[in-house]
């Protein structure tokens, strides 16, 4: 088990009474063509010096360019399949996911070849409805799902 932790926000919005909530997908060579079940909340790792809440929205910001003001209402953290724990918080709001803007990261490209690459490190979002949301979401994510259905 990895003692690793991540921290994000989970946006949502109603239109015509109709939750939908924001996710993002990692860009990279290695999730290129996969969709279910790997789409994600805007997060990212953060160390113990760095509060939670603050790390989730830097993440936010560095994964989609937009700074979120708030409110932030706490979820109960979750532990991924490969052991990390991840902290997240519901704000309400509303942003069109053609135009975010990731951060990129660097990796060897093809493998082997010594050639770096730059990625960005989210290569698409979108709204989606909860059950659509369920389908594509990383499965340990699903009880943020939940748990914003019942309180938002």
């Amino acid at each position: 088990m990895t003692s690793k932790q991540s921290a994000g926000i989970l946006l949502y919005r109603r239109i015509h009474n109709v939750l939908e909530v924001f996710l993002v997908h990692p860009g990279g060579p290695f999730w290129k063509k996969k969709e279910a079940g790997v789409w994600t909340i805007p997060k990212g790792e953060f160390t113990s010096e760095e509060p939670a809440l603050d790390a989730a929205v830097r993440e936010f910001r560095e994964e989609t360019g937009t700074t979120l003001k708030g409110p932030f209402q706490p979820l109960s953290p979750i532990r991924q399949k490969g052991g990390k724990r991840v902290y997240a918080w519901a704000c309400p709001g509303d942003l069109d996911p053609e135009k975010i803007v990731s951060n990129t990261f660097e990796l060897e490209w093809p493998r082997n070849s010594g050639r770096m690459v730059a990625f960005p490190e989210v290569d698409k979002a979108g709204w989606f409805l909860l059950d659509q949301a369920r389908l594509m979401i990383n499965p340990a994510q699903i009880a943020f799902l939940d748990e914003l259905a019942e309180t938002a």
